[in-house]
C-alpha cells in the first residue's frame, strides 16, 4: 500500500508546537482519522513531545513529516517523524517526581508501538509508528505494541531507561 507522506517545516520557536499539533489534526481529518478515536489523541500528543524536544533542546529549525495510508481501514501504520539539525544522540535523563520536563520520550516510549531515532547527514531524525487495529489499542499484543527500535550510535544503551532527552 503506499503512504501519503505530508511535511511541516518548523522554526525554533516554543509557539510552533502548538502549530504542529493544528497542522497535524489537519492532516489526520484529512486522511479519515477521526479527531476522537485514540489513534488521532496519541498521535496529537506524541506531536507534541517530539517538536517540543525539537524546539526546546536543539534551538534549531526542524522538520515535521507525517505518513499516513491512502485510505483508513481497521489496521492502519502511521509514522511521524521529526528531523533536527543537532546530530547529538538522545541521552538518559531521570525526571524526579517533581521536575516539569524530562518525559517526553519516556512517553514515545510507552505510546508508540515502535520508535527509534537515526543519525542523519545534517543532524537526526527521530520517528514512531501508531497501529490502528480492529481490537481496542489497550490491547496492543495483536498489533506489535511495545515492540522497540533503536538506531543511531549508542541506542541499545537506551533500552529501560524510565526517561530521555533529546539534545
Amino acid at each position: 500500500m503506499q503512504v501519503l507522506q505530508v511535511q511541516l517545516e518548523i522554526r525554533p520557536d516554543p509557539a510552533e508546537v502548538g502549530r504542529a499539533r493544528r497542522w497535524a489534526r489537519s492532516r489526520l481529518a484529512g486522511s479519515g482519522i477521526q479527531a476522537d478515536e485514540p489513534l488521532a489523541e496519541t498521535l496529537i500528543l506524541l506531536v507534541s513531545e517530539l517538536v517540543t524536544n525539537a524546539v526546546v533542546h536543539t534551538g534549531r529549525p526542524a522538520v515535521l513529516r507525517l505518513s499516513l495510508p491512502p485510505a483508513v481501514t481497521e489496521e492502519v501504520t502511521v509514522r511521524l517523524e521529526v528531523a533536527d539539525r543537532s546530530g547529538r544522540a538522545p541521552v538518559p535523563r531521570c525526571a524526579g517526581d517533581e521536575a516539569t520536563g524530562g518525559r517526553g520520550l519516556a512517553l514515545v516510549d510507552g505510546l508508540a508501538d515502535r520508535w527509534g531515532w537515526s543519525v542523519e547527514a545534517t543532524g537526526k531524525r527521530i520517528w514512531c509508528e501508531l497501529d490502528r487495529c480492529a481490537a481496542s489499542r489497550e490491547i496492543t499484543a495483536s498489533c506489535g505494541g511495545g515492540a522497540v527500535a533503536y538506531g543511531g550510535a549508542g541506542g541499545a544503551a537506551l533500552e529501560g531507561l524510565a526517561a530521555y532527552e533529546v539534545v
